[in-house]
């Protein structure tokens, strides 16, 4: 499970963080979802993010068609509308878009990063130890493994979306490595999307 999440931390950087990347490339498939299907994509991200669950009829809609988007690399897109609202890599968890968690912030957890940082996240950086325990950061009591939000110091909106490598306990302990592994973040390629073209 390990190699799986660190293999699709590598094909977004490559592949959906490319520049030259081109949705209509990218895609092999669009499909619509029958309702059993909705029924059990809402279930498992309720499970995975417990606050969603309020959420749930404006972000996914009964009367709207939830499609399926499978992207080459195992990548798959649930979308409505041509609006990205959650991917994910080989049947791994959902994870939502930016855009989304811009619109929902409570769905995840969030970790604030101090402002030195925030240059290195546009790049894709991981997030430090040191940019999560230094003054200007916000280090919340969250396990390993975590899916997270990640905020900056001055900044309204997240900037990225991460896995917790660490506990916070342990990011504090150690203070030094990788705390956050960085999946999606502000101006990436799936970012740039906006949109799936129709």
């Amino acid at each position: 499970m390990k190699n799986i999440f660190f293999f699709m931390i590598y094909f977004f950087h490559v592949f959906f963080l490319s520049t030259r990347f081109q949705a209509g490339e990218a895609v092999s498939g669009v499909s619509q979802v029958k309702s059993s299907v909705q029924r059990a994509i809402k279930a498992k991200l309720v499970e995975q993010f417990p606050p969603i669950e309020d959420f749930m009829a404006e972000i996914l809609p009964k009367k709207e068609s939830l499609v399926v988007v499978k992207c080459h690399e195992h990548i798959e897109i649930l979308s409505i509308n041509q609006e990205i609202l959650f991917f994910r890599q080989r049947e791994g968890d959902y994870l939502p878009s930016l855009r989304l968690l811009h619109k929902y912030p409570l769905i995840l957890p969030q970790q604030q990063v101090d402002k030195g940082a925030i240059k290195f996240l546009l790049s894709g950086a991981n997030v430090m130890c040191r940019g999560l325990t230094s003054p200007g950061a916000k280090l919340a009591a969250l396990p390993k493994g975590t899916v997270v939000a990640i905020t900056a110091e001055g900044k309204q909106h997240a900037v990225a979306i991460g896995k917790m490598t660490m506990s916070s306990e342990e990011i504090r302990e150690t203070n030094k490595g990788i705390g956050i592994e960085v999946i999606h973040f502000l101006n990436d390629g799936l970012w740039q999307m906006k949109q799936l073209e129709k």
